[in-house]
């Protein structure tokens, strides 16, 4: 899949010339209602003939337009959503510059510029999508925006249950801590890309040596606690426990939360290392204990839980 990076106005020479359909949205999270709509361009595209595009948005709309207070996690960081996308067979991912120049388009201009000068000649959206400023342009008005140069595919709601799959949906489960509910609507369980760092090592001094992990990308991390995880580093898989949080049996304040796994039956040195966390089911909440032997306990019986849950999982 090849990739290019569109800034406005377009430079004529970044593009790839020939005819498309064409799927948009952010896809944050490439969850399965945004399969849905890629992979019916992807069916579309192969019935037409020509190549399967994808076009999202960078940064995310929020952060140029709301001026939100912190920066804006991420579901899928944008080298995630790259991976994501073209696993479904996209022959080329658009990654348009989402600036307030470009937020200020009319809606027939983003048509212009960004549809129908890229050749397309069938687009898919899901039913919710908006285009142009302020969101003015609606899957209905596109028929009138499109000049009569291409077609259009509507992809309707995709519900679990009655609820509608939608990232603020798994953003929402995220911050519960209800990560075991999120492949229903992700497609798989939620997990965080990370580098193994160098933490305070008091883990080791109780029994518990643990990694580390700071997040990639301002990736979104679930709520404080304690989780059965599976745990990835130089290409094998782990099972774990990780604590997520800011150790308040050791620390009086609160700073940044940490990610913290003790990896079962591990004992090599990672420092350093890539690794992917797979939260797969939250076991408590983060508390202080008053002792450390409480904590040992504690940690004991968290180890034996998420021991029992993989062993019935794989059952």
């Amino acid at each position: 899949m090849d990739t290019i990076y569109l800034h406005h106005p377009i430079e004529a020479n970044t593009l790839k010339k020939r005819p498309i359909v064409l799927a948009l949205g952010y896809f944050d999270g490439v969850h399965i209602g945004h399969k849905k709509v890629i992979e019916t361009a992807c069916r579309q595209a192969a019935k037409l003939g020509v190549e399967a595009a994808v076009m999202t948005f960078h940064p995310h709309p929020k952060e140029v337009l709301r001026k939100e207070a912190h920066p804006m996690p991420y579901l899928t960081p944008l080298p995630l959503k790259e991976k994501k996308i073209a696993e479904l067979g996209v022959d080329t991912l658009y990654v348009v510059n989402f600036t307030k120049e470009f937020a200020s388009l009319t809606p027939q201009q983003f048509v212009d510029d960004y549809i129908i000068s890229l050749d397309a000649v069938h687009v898919v959206a899901g039913f919710d999508f908006t285009y142009g400023s302020l969101g003015k342009g609606t899957m209905e008005t596109l028929v009138f925006h499109s000049r009569n140069k291409f077609d259009q595919t509507t992809v309707s709601k995709v519900e679990q249950g009655d609820i509608k799959i939608s990232s603020t949906k798994i953003r929402e489960l995220i911050e519960e801590g209800s990560v075991e509910k999120i492949p229903a609507y992700l497609g798989e369980p939620y997990y965080v890309l990370g580098k193994v760092v160098d933490g305070d090592k008091r883990g080791r001094t109780i029994g518990f040596p643990t990694a580390n992990v700071a997040a990639i990308d301002r990736m979104k991390i679930p709520k404080t606690g304690v989780y059965a995880v599976r745990f990835q580093v130089k290409g094998n898989w782990y099972n774990g426990v990780c604590n997520i949080g800011y150790k308040p049996t050791f620390n009086q304040e609160k700073k940044e939360p940490t990610i913290e796994v003790n990896i079962f039956d591990f004992n090599q040195e990672i420092y350093g290392e890539q690794a992917v966390v797979v939260f797969e089911r939250r076991i408590r909440a983060e508390k202080k204990f008053n002792e450390i032997n409480e904590l040992i306990s504690q940690i004991n019986k968290d180890k034996e839980e998420a021991i029992e849950y993989f062993a019935e999982k794989s059952c």
